[in-house]
């Protein structure tokens, strides 16, 4: 393939659209930032509000409900796919990238608990065959398809800030080399998480060196017994709960599909009393429940002692059931709420015997990501990578493994409806 003149254009005109995709994902994304902090923060203030107050999350879930509302309803490609139904590679037209960006723009400032990411690689991929277009390039099929990862691609790594994380999600997503991927790439996984385990309990329990690539940087705590089976159990416990959570996301898109106008906004105003009803019972703020968790999930990694128990347990119950509304009847990506829920749960359950605060948010991260998207290899490099350092690698892989395989066992439930439109006829006609 590498020498065919076609392909070796292909990949010429692929690093170059990456440049253009970039800088549109850099000022899609700064954009958001600013119409998130212009709502939350800003607008409160100006009110005399030191933050957002807690009926503050329905006006915005009022924008979002009516806003994807519409765009389902007029515009083409529906403002993007359900994000239910999963990251989708497939490349939208280019008449549906308004749609998408007006979705997204209407339901992620608002306080949807989704994230930017589904919007990214519809965006990326809709602008490179924009370009290629431009460019009058010649269109063909495969060319199509690898024009469509590559944009994907570039804009993705904008929001997760590295091109591994790109690389390695848009080749799962798309499923490059068939079922037979996962059934190569799972028991790989698992081998070197285990291996990695037993290494370094051999190392610490040894004394004996073999070398490391470590330079001196800060890691945390060496991992025992005690971590390695409880993120087991968690991982597992947590897969399930976020199995239950997707599967009520599906239902809402089942409820959605049936009257979309009317029930997108009361889904939308029912997630908006999820963020309500949380700052009402802990009197902490709105945004912990609203919105993606993206900006909150730092502040719990750093200040984990923050919470109590009540507001750790209230914000999964809260975050939960509006992760699931959004899934189902709104637009955006599902990984970073999904990476909350997750971290959330590993804060909950650290002070278990034997446990620690540092591994137990790290597989709660891959447990819960693992369990949303069902690309285990994605999870454990996003995590690493989020971690910045490898310390709790061992323990981040065998949670992904393990949530992945315990979703795979468990019933999918009801398939995403397909939008139909509702037609009207008159009396008389047939």
């Amino acid at each position: 393939m590498l020498g065919r003149p076609q392909y070796r254009r292909a990949l010429v005109f692929s690093g170059l659209i990456g440049i253009p995709v970039s800088l549109v994902a850099f000022w899609f994304l700064a954009g958001l930032h600013e119409l998130e902090h212009l709502v939350w923060t800003s607008w409160p203030h100006g009110l005399g509000y030191d933050r957002a107050p807690w009926w503050w999350s329905l006006p915005g879930a009022a924008v979002a409900g009516a806003g994807t509302a519409l765009v389902v309803l007029r515009f083409p490609g529906r403002g993007g796919h359900v994000p239910v139904a999963g990251l989708h590679s497939g490349t939208p037209t280019t008449a549906a990238l308004p749609g998408v960006v007006l979705a997204a723009l209407c339901c992620l400032p608002f306080g949807v608990v989704l994230g930017p990411e589904a919007p990214l690689i519809a965006l990326g991929s809709g602008l490179a065959l924009l370009f290629r277009d431009l460019a009058r390039a010649p269109a063909t099929h495969e060319g199509t398809a690898l024009l469509g990862a590559a944009g994907a691609a570039a804009a993705i790594a904008a929001i997760f800030g590295n091109p591994l994380v790109a690389a390695v999600m848009l080749m799962e997503v798309a499923g490059v080399g068939g079922p037979r991927l996962f059934a190569v790439m799972l028991p790989a996984l698992l081998s070197s998480g285990v291996g990695a385990v037993v290494f370094t309990g051999f190392g610490h329990w040894t004394g004996l060196k073999t070398g490391s690539l470590e330079i001196g940087l800060p890691a945390p705590p060496l991992l025992d017994a005690g971590d390695v089976v409880w993120s087991v159990l968690m991982a597992a416990l947590i897969a399930v709960v976020i199995h239950y959570v997707m599967l009520a996301g599906r239902h809402t898109a089942i409820l959605v599909a049936a009257h979309p106008l009317r029930n997108t906004l009361l889904a939308a105003l029912a997630m908006g009393c999820c963020a309500a009803a949380y700052t009402g019972a802990t009197g902490r703020p709105p945004t912990d429940v609203a919105l993606s968790g993206q900006s909150t999930l730092p502040d719990l990694a750093a200040h984990p002692h923050a919470w109590s128990v009540g507001a750790l347990v209230a914000v999964l119950a809260f975050k939960s059931a509006g992760y699931a509304i959004s899934l189902g009847s709104l637009r955006g990506g599902p990984i970073f709420p999904a990476l909350f829920l997750g971290a959330a749960a590993g804060v909950l359950l650290a002070p278990l015997p034997g446990f620690g605060v540092v591994p137990a948010t790290a597989a709660g991260m891959a447990a819960a990501t693992a369990a949303a998207m069902r690309l285990p290899v994605s999870t454990v490099v996003l995590v690493a990578l989020l971690l910045g350092h490898t310390g709790s690698l061992p323990v981040v892989v065998l949670a992904a493994v393990t949530a992945f395989v315990i979703v795979q066992l468990l019933p999918e439930g009801p398939p995403v409806p397909p939008f139909r439109p509702r037609t009207s006829t008159r009396t008389g006609e047939g």
